[in-house]
């Protein structure tokens, strides 16, 4: 694994400033103590209470399947990890990288991905849902923690980070961090690289917690991917170690193949534009972190074999298909009766109770739950044997 130590090189021309350039959507005074912007977005993140909720949304296995496995939180601290890694050794900010990676799936449904599908199904007639968004919105709007202003009031390049893809049509209604998908222009190369290390975060402890739970082969693992030539490797010099030593070393070799290739690579491709400062940087056409060709087929080999044997195993699958109808219940007992919902909830409905409204209202709350709290509300909502009372 590549380490963060030692000193930092030398802050490269075209990394972020120290003093955000997009500034803030509310103006405040510079943070104090020696902290950067970047930190103080990085430690609002944390503080946060979406942040918080992170523990209990699944990554993969629903977070009552075991206490081992990966969540949306410890996720979210590996991106960071990586990120970081990656960061340093190209001299970009840290700091604004950790930030990005800490709220980039605040938006996140409960139950990963089948959530999110479900309830942008449920929100089809009224603009869809989308978790990037959603991330966006939370730090924007949604979390209600000072008394200046709503949100946390993130610096631009944090906020434009976490908005990974945006269609041009919703893009437009999203001011300033919109007009990138607009104008065809690039985000901070921190925002890049935070973009790949989701990836490489993800691809590696998917891998670890299938292993983990039995749900991959180990022997078709290394036949079918990269993951196999280090393996091999990994038994030749520890030729005694047991199977839990082997994979864990195997791991970590893994993440710091993709973290080396994608230095290497993003190093060469930036020498190559003659990028000088960051507005070079964002003017192009195309981003610059990026991995090598070859490493690039191996992620997409790696990606394909866990869509196959993993994202789509019957156990998986079947779990999914449960979160659904579970996320559709909730969204259609609440769009059906606000009454419902929580107090402060009905509340923001008391002006504005038009169907657009009231689907992003109740989108909001359910995109907001955790695993168990949805599924501790949808046994409230349709269990007779349960008090109705919200706890």
């Amino acid at each position: 694994m590549s380490t963060d130590g030692g000193p930092a090189p030398r802050r490269a021309p075209y990394a972020a400033r120290p003093q955000p350039q997009g500034g803030r959507r509310y103006r405040e005074e510079p943070p104090t103590g020696g902290r950067s912007d970047y930190q103080r977005d990085r430690d609002r993140v944390i503080h946060s209470t979406a942040f918080r909720r992170l523990e209990y949304k699944t990554q993969v296995f629903v977070n009552h399947e075991g206490d081992l496995y990966r969540t949306r939180l410890t996720h979210s601290l590996e991106v960071g990890q990586v990120g970081r890694s990656v960061a340093r050794q190209l001299g970009l900010d840290e700091d604004l990288v950790e930030a990005i990676a800490l709220a980039h799936d605040l938006g996140h449904t409960p139950f990963g991905h089948a959530g999110q599908d479900a309830l942008n199904g449920c929100m089809g007639d009224y603009g869809g849902f989308e978790h990037n968004i959603q991330s966006l919105r939370g730090v924007d709007v949604l979390e209600r923690r000072y008394g200046d202003f709503p949100g946390l009031n993130l610096s631009f390049e944090t906020r434009e980070g976490i908005l990974k893809h945006c269609s041009k049509a919703r893009a437009e209604k999203l001011g300033d961090v919109g007009r990138r998908f607009l104008e065809g222009t690039q985000p901070s190369l921190e925002a890049q690289i935070t973009n790949l290390a989701d990836e490489i975060a993800y691809n590696n402890h998917d891998i670890d917690d299938g292993l983990r739970a039995g749900l991959i082969d180990l022997e078709e693992l290394c036949a079918a991917t990269l993951f196999g030539d280090i393996f091999r490797e990994v038994q030749a010099r520890y030729p005694h170690a047991d199977a839990k030593i082997l994979r864990h070393e195997t791991g970590r070799r893994l993440i710091n193949t993709f973290i080396m290739d994608l230095v290497h690579t993003t190093r060469a491709r930036v020498a190559q534009a003659q990028v000088q400062n960051l507005q070079e940087l964002r003017a192009l056409s195309a981003p610059l972190a990026a991995h090598s060709a070859p490493m690039a087929e191996s992620i997409r080999q790696l990606k394909a074999f866990l869509m196959r044997r993993l994202y789509r195993h019957p156990q998986v699958h079947r779990q999914a298909e449960k979160a659904k109808r579970l996320v559709r219940d909730l969204f259609t007992a609440f769009f059906s009766d606000p009454r419902l919902l929580p107090l402060d909830h009905q509340a923001r409905l008391l002006e504005d109770d038009s169907p657009s409204r009231r689907a992003r209202v109740v989108a909001d709350y359910v995109a907001g739950m955790t695993d168990r709290y949805a599924i501790a509300e949808h046994a409230r909502l349709f269990d007779p044997r349960f008090g109705t009372d919200t706890p």
